[in-house]
C-alpha cells in the first residue's frame, strides 16, 4: 500500500516506521518545510493519506485530500469547528474521511468502559464526575481530543450538559489538562463522593500504540468510502475476528 504522511513529527516517524515494517510504502512526507508538494499527491499515486499535523493546517490539508479523492485518516485535534465541512464535502465528493481522536485499540476499549460506567452512575446523585488528562509540553491544544470524547461520552449517558476547563457546576464536568514532560497520555475519570471515590484511569507508555492503530485503520480505509469513525473499523474488527 502507498501511503502518504501528512505531519512528520514524533508521531509521523513512529507511524514510518511500523508501516515500513509492515511492508508499506511511504510515497510522500508533509510538513510545515515542504507543504507546497502536498500538490504532487493525487489517488493515482497515493493509496491513503495519514495526517497528523497541527490544529492550523489540518483543515486545508484534509480539504486537499478530499477534493483529489485521496482516502484520509486523521488524528489531528484542536480543528474540529471545522469537521462538519470536511464531512459535507466528503459526501459531496464521494471520498473518504475517517477521523477519531485517539488511534490507540486500548484508548478505544477505555471510550466504552467510559459510557457504561457513566450509565452506572447516572442514578447516583451523590458522586460527581471529572477528567484529567497529562500530556506532553509539545501538545498544543487543551483538553486533549480523548478528554473531550470522554466527556462526550459521559454526556450521552448522564443528566451532564457539557465540559469546561475552567466553570465548575452540577451541569458542567470539569476537566483539568496538566502538560508535562515525558508524558504521551493519561486519562482519568474520576467519581467523587463524600464517602468515597471511583476512578478508571488509560495510560499509554509511548506513541506505538497510537502509531500502530493508525497504521491498521490505513489498512483498512483503502477500499472504503464516506465518513467513518473507530466506530466503523471496530465494529468490522470484531466481526472478523
Amino acid at each position: 500500500m502507498d501511503i502518504l504522511l501528512i505531519g512528520y513529527g514524533k508521531m509521523g516517524k513512529e507511524i514510518e516506521a511500523l508501516a515500513v515494517e509492515r511492508n508499506h510504502t511511504i510515497v510522500g512526507k508533509i510538513s510545515k518545510t515542504n507543504a507546497s508538494d502536498l500538490s504532487n499527491y493525487n489517488s493515482t499515486n497515493t493509496d491513503v493519506a495519514i495526517e497528523f499535523s497541527e490544529p492550523d493546517s489540518a483543515f486545508k490539508n484534509l480539504q486537499y485530500c478530499v477534493n483529489n479523492n485521496i482516502p484520509v485518516l486523521s488524528g489531528t485535534t484542536g480543528w474540529l469547528d471545522k469537521k462538519k465541512e470536511i464531512e459535507t464535502l466528503t459526501k459531496e465528493k464521494g471520498s473518504t474521511f475517517f477521523y477519531a481522536s485517539n488511534y490507540s485499540i486500548g484508548v478505544n476499549l477505555f471510550f466504552q468502559l467510559n459510557k457504561q460506567l457513566a450509565e452506572l452512575m447516572s442514578t447516583q446523585k451523590q458522586y460527581k464526575a471529572s477528567i484529567k488528562e497529562i500530556h506532553h509540553t509539545q501538545k498544543k491544544d487543551a483538553p486533549s481530543g480523548t478528554a473531550i470524547t470522554l466527556a462526550e461520552g459521559i454526556i450521552e449517558k448522564s443528566d451532564y450538559k457539557n465540559w469546561s476547563l475552567e466553570e465548575k457546576s452540577n451541569e458542567i464536568i470539569p476537566i483539568e489538562a496538566v502538560r508535562e514532560d515525558p508524558a504521551p497520555g493519561t486519562h482519568t475519570i474520576k467519581y467523587a463522593s463524600e464517602i468515597d471515590d471511583i476512578e478508571i484511569t488509560h495510560t499509554a507508555h509511548s506513541r506505538k500504540g497510537f502509531a500502530m492503530g493508525a497504521v491498521l485503520v490505513a489498512e483498512w480505509l483503502q477500499d472504503k468510502k464516506g465518513v467513518l469513525s473507530m466506530a466503523d473499523f471496530l465494529k468490522d474488527l470484531k466481526i472478523n475476528n
